[in-house]
């Protein structure tokens, strides 16, 4: 078939081959294709929202802010400073388009193929395949539609159909852009709409994270709280999140390196939170730190009603010449082996029962999946199961995470879909995946008589939006 006559996607994707079950996940995507879009975790920017400007350049939309994109490209040897990333402003987006049209190739048979040409047909209305020959034409008209005001940012929330959408924010941060929302008359089907922020603490709670100390030193500043000493410390964290509650955050994010907990006592912290913060620990102290922290936070949590999502097991900034050429988060993020079962234990030997308590456990290691986090899941009141996260939004991911939780955790002691994402416009493209990929898994549990079509249909529905409203307090 001559590409001008393929279609850029198809209304089938990703269904199975075999007609039975295609019809069966057909008929079960119906039913949920058109429910609310619910974003609890993502790097999306309140700023976008709070100003409503447009977006500049088709580069600066789609390439810059997704290092799912620049990583595969760096991988073939395309310098990271010909497509311009870590630059405020671009100098030649153009060029930096044309680089990417060029070896759109590269992302054959990946998730990040199915999100932009999603994004390129629905929303543009493109057909052609992203190429070198068609790359102008696609940065055209990529631009001239985001000078209307169908595309800003504000027009695109509603015609995603976003009910909610939760950013990532430091303890550092005003939410100054997030209060500007909440005090603008922006209305979406008339109530004002729910863009919450997320308490993110590493920059506060992680030895290792750059300006840890300094970070520190600002917290106090910012809370009137002497944060040198450890009690102050702790109040200066609690007040934080008070202040991001009155804001509408539901829930914290934790990035650390493992799941490592501990508890410790008053005073073992507080001398361990002296050598850290005179600079005089060592790796394993740090790590002894970094696991008394998660325990805190879980304090904090069954005190305050903040969901707490803890995402381990990313050897961050690998690649130490990118790091400290570009910064942090520039691909280069590689996953690893992670314990669970004991490394939790300390955490849940205090709180694990809390029933006013939810920890929602995200992995980058999937052999953990039916030895360890299922059956974790599948017994403690408090702990969830985050969707397939990072390297493993796939589509074959998905399956994988489905066929190995389902038996041990059910569906129920899992949290739906979070798209997690930097770049806004593959929101919807995301989310589609994961309501499709839930199909199959469902209409094959159907085919084989081992769930009954009504059950398929509410166990849909709850995929898509229940669990993730109940899980995240919405």
């Amino acid at each position: 078939m001559p590409a001008e006559a393929m279609k850029l996607i198809d209304d089938d994707r990703l269904f199975p081959a075999n007609p039975v079950t295609r019809a069966i996940a057909r008929r079960l995507y119906a039913e949920i294709r058109g429910l609310p879009l619910i974003s609890p975790h993502g790097h999306t920017q309140a700023g976008w929202f709070a100003r409503n400007e447009p977006f500049p350049d088709p580069a600066k939309l789609f390439v810059q802010p997704d290092h799912y994109i620049y990583r595969m490209l760096y991988s073939q040897g395309i310098s990271l400073d010909d497509l311009e990333i870590g630059v405020d402003e671009l100098k030649d987006p153009r060029r930096v388009w044309r680089i990417f049209a060029e070896h759109y190739y590269l992302f054959r048979g990946t998730p990040t193929r199915i999100w932009l040409d999603y994004a390129f047909h629905e929303l543009f209305g493109l057909e052609e395949r992203l190429s070198g020959a068609t790359a102008d034409l696609y940065f055209d008209v990529i631009s001239e539609r985001l000078r209307t005001p169908e595309f800003l940012p504000r027009a695109l929330y509603e015609r995603f159909r976003l009910e909610v959408l939760a950013t990532t924010d430091s303890p550092l941060d005003s939410l100054a852009d997030h209060q500007a929302i909440r005090q603008s008359d922006w209305k979406v089907r008339g109530a004002a709409p729910r863009i919450l922020p997320t308490f993110r603490p590493d920059s506060v709670v992680d030895p290792d994270f750059a300006g840890f100390h300094e970070n520190v030193a600002m917290l106090g500043q910012m809370t009137h709280e002497n944060t040198s000493t450890w009690p102050d410390y702790l109040k200066a964290l609690a007040v934080t999140r008070q202040r991001f509650k009155a804001q509408g955050c539901t829930a914290t994010d934790h990035g650390h390196p493992t799941a490592h907990t501990a508890h410790l006592s008053a005073d073992e912290a507080a001398r361990l939170f002296e050598k850290i913060i005179a600079k005089r620990a060592d790796a394993a102290q740090k790590e002894l730190f970094r696991a008394q922290m998660l325990t805190e936070m879980a304090r904090m949590s069954v005190e305050d009603g903040l969901v707490m999502q803890l995402h381990p097991g990313a050897f961050r900034n690998h690649n130490r010449q990118v790091y400290e050429r570009y910064g942090r988060d520039v691909g280069a993020d590689i996953p690893m082996a992670t314990d669970y079962v004991r490394s939790l234990q300390p955490l849940l030997d205090l709180y694990g029962n809390e029933k006013n308590f939810t920890l929602i456990l995200f992995t980058l290691d999937e052999t953990t999946y039916s030895r360890e986090l299922a059956p974790l899941a599948g017994h403690y009141p408090c702990l969830r199961l985050g969707p397939p996260w990072w390297f493993f939004d796939s589509p074959e991911g998905m399956l994988r995470f489905r066929e190995q939780v389902t038996e041990t955790a059910g569906f129920y002691n899992t949290v739906g879909f979070n798209d997690d994402t930097r770049a806004f416009l593959s929101i919807p493209a995301r989310h589609d995946v994961a309501r499709r990929m839930d199909c199959v898994w469902l209409a094959r549990l159907v085919a084989e008589h081992r769930l009954d079509d009504d059950e398929a249909v509410e166990v849909a529905r709850d995929l898509a939006y229940n669990l993730v409203k109940k899980a995240y307090r919405l």
